[in-house]
């Protein structure tokens, strides 16, 4: 992955190749010894509440990776809900208000479901909602506890564990060390 961050109005922005698109080639920055990447998106890493989490030291690049890679798999399998009106034709059914016909999933989601769920299931009961509220629904870290019934910090512990054993799930190197502050 190409990555080059740059900070701008006090925002942490990173330059992040686009998964699946072909490796890096050269460029014109390449007499400069950059390799450019073929299509790049602009990523404001305090956007998310992991991402915040990140920034200010309170999750390693370890935990941080896996979150990030959870959250591509919730994306790629498209399970949050929708927002907007389904525009396709109503079912040819003969009485009224039957039952719509299940979605036409790709295999694209079909696999990445499969992952999630394997890798919510690594997490375990209890831990899986911290994870679900902040890193999939992007609920800050007081609205998950608050809706969770927990006391005030407690989730960032419970955080940390639970992305620790996704990390494991997902089998990626330990490149960060745990944050310096506990949490």
């Amino acid at each position: 992955m190409v990555e080059s961050a740059r900070r701008r109005e006090g925002k942490v922005l990173i330059e992040r190749a686009i998964a699946g698109d072909p490796p890096p080639r050269a460029g014109p920055g390449a007499a400069l010894g950059k390799r450019l990447a073929a299509r790049s998106v602009t990523v404001n890493l305090a956007e998310s509440p992991l991402g915040w989490l990140r920034a200010h030291g309170h999750v390693s690049g370890w935990q941080f990776d896996a979150g990030e890679r959870l959250r591509s798999d919730w994306e790629r399998a498209q399970l949050d809900p929708r927002v907007t009106m389904s525009w396709n034709a109503a079912p040819a059914a003969r009485g009224r208000g039957g039952a719509g016909q299940a979605p036409d999933l790709t295999g694209t989601q079909i696999d990445a479901r499969r992952r999630f769920a394997a890798a919510v299931d690594s997490v375990g009961p209890g831990l899986a909602d911290i994870v679900w509220r902040i890193v999939c629904a992007g609920e800050g870290m007081r609205q998950a506890e608050t809706a969770l019934g927990w006391p005030a910090r407690a989730g960032k512990l419970v955080l940390g564990l639970a992305l620790d054993r996704i990390a494991n799930h997902y089998r990626l190197p330990q490149t960060g060390r745990m944050p310096q502050n506990g949490a």
